[in-house]
């Protein structure tokens, strides 16, 4: 595992990229943002300014090849597993959002969430990296 510090994890995409920070303690993601590729790398420029970044987590689905080597000067990057990180991130947006109004009564299964939830996707790969879930700062 990496060193002590926050921890970014990236679920990048062509179009838009799905980012997150954990707090120092790795308790809580403190940030989570749905941006674009040239905005991921000045947030994750950002961060490392302001508060160095203990590493950051990789999805290693589309795209991953480009970043791993674009974020090797920033940090130390880890690669996680995205298999089956899709429907995952569907099911833990709705824990961290649970439904409200009509959507409350439609089955789990035909939920679709009201937006882009790459930042959830990137959470999911920091809770597997870690291996528990983490509470979110809203």
């Amino acid at each position: 595992m990496a060193t002590a510090g926050p921890l970014a994890a990236l679920d990048p995409g062509r179009c838009k990229c799905g980012l997150v920070r954990s707090d120092p303690l790795r308790r809580r993601v403190i940030e989570a943002l749905v941006v674009s590729p040239e905005e991921c790398w000045q947030r994750l420029q950002h961060w490392q300014a302001e508060d160095p970044l203990a590493a950051v987590l990789l999805g290693n689905g589309t795209g991953s090849g480009a970043w791993r080597q674009r974020l090797g000067a920033l940090a130390p990057v880890i690669l996680i597993d995205e298999r089956g990180s899709t429907q995952a991130a569907r099911q833990r947006f709705w824990q961290l959002e649970p439904p409200r109004g009509w959507r409350r009564l439609l089955p789990e299964g035909l939920r679709l969430p009201p937006r882009d939830w790459d930042d959830v996707a990137a959470q999911l790969l920091l809770e597997r990296h870690l291996g528990r879930p983490l509470e979110r700062l809203r």
